[in-house]
């Protein structure tokens, strides 16, 4: 789930073979984006705050953690829902912005961990490796660098698609440029005091380092600690801290028991913003057919 220096000279391989079982192997040489985009927060102390920097600062993340959330994650993912071509693409673009990849590789990697959940083949799992390799270096690995083709045939028609993943850095591109050159406008500037440090810093820096922890705590911290509602075979749980942060990814053991819903928050209390951004979108006819939660399910739930 990032971006790397290796692949602004050549996009990273495509592959139907099989990963390697075991062995993976951190790429140091990897890291140097992810670390320096994190350096880059000290910039912060060097331009004033102002509370405009929240409100840009809010608004890059949300739009991009519900792409990720809708669209990698519950759409070519799990297929929890339907939409147009021109949608699609927009909902993928906006995450690609994200810097965590691109959609067929996103998709690709997290079918193989819903298989494999917490065994040796599950990359993230912080149950057969540690918090910080779940957490951050898997992607940093060897293993990490495909796209896993055989994963994600339901996608291989779409040319717009693959262009983006493998192009992956173009959208993180255009979302920074796109950040800073926003304080270059005039009209913006008189209304924010916000100069184009400051909106590339709180429009690109601070909100991706933040979508990257919130979107990572998944992977891990909702395998450690939690509640257990069903029985899914792993140790994936409920955790509401991370459901906020995540707009309802964090009811992760209802997920692994049913992934197929839109809805991941099955029951009242359970904040999923995504699936209500999902319910308004349905509304305008952007998406449909979304996917509930079946009778059965909630009945098992009781059950247990």
């Amino acid at each position: 789930m990032s971006f790397s220096i290796s692949k602004w000279v050549c996009p990273p391989p495509e592959t139907f073979s099989e990963p390697p079982a075991s062995g993976a192997k951190v790429e140091w040489f990897r890291c140097v984006p992810y670390i320096l985009i994190h350096g880059l927060v000290i910039l912060a102390f060097f331009h004033p705050f102002v509370w405009p920097c929240l409100v840009v600062c809010l608004l890059s993340y949300s739009l991009r953690m519900f792409a990720i959330t809708a669209f990698y994650h519950r759409y070519f993912s799990h297929r929890a829902f339907k939409t147009g071509r021109v949608v699609q693409f927009i909902g993928a673009f906006i995450a690609c912005c994200s810097a965590q990849r691109g959609p067929l590789w996103w998709a690709a990697h997290h079918r193989r961990h819903h298989r494999h959940s917490d065994t040796e083949k599950d990359m993230h799992s912080p149950k057969t490796n540690s918090l910080f390799w779940s957490h951050t270096l898997w992607f940093m690995t060897d293993y990490a660098v495909p796209t896993f083709l055989k994963e994600i045939p339901d996608w291989l028609k779409f040319p717009e698609l693959r262009f983006i993943n493998r192009y992956d850095w173009l959208p993180v591109a255009c979302w920074a440029g796109a950040s800073y050159l926003l304080g270059e406008w005039s009209w913006f500037y008189n209304l924010t005091g916000m100069n184009s440090m400051m909106t590339f810093i709180w429009g690109f820096v601070v909100p991706t380092i933040i979508l990257y922890h919130a979107t990572f705590a998944v992977n891990s911290l909702t395998h450690l600690w939690g509640k257990k509602r069903f029985e899914t075979g792993d140790e994936s749980r409920n955790n509401s801290i991370v459901a906020l942060f995540t707009f309802g990814e964090g009811w992760h053991n209802n997920h692994h028991f049913f992934p197929g819903s839109a809805r991941q928050g099955f029951f009242k209390g359970e904040l999923d913003m995504t699936y209500m951004a999902l319910r308004a979108l349905s509304v305008f006819g952007l998406v449909k057919d979304l996917r509930p939660v079946p009778d059965w399910v909630k009945k098992k739930a009781k059950d247990q």
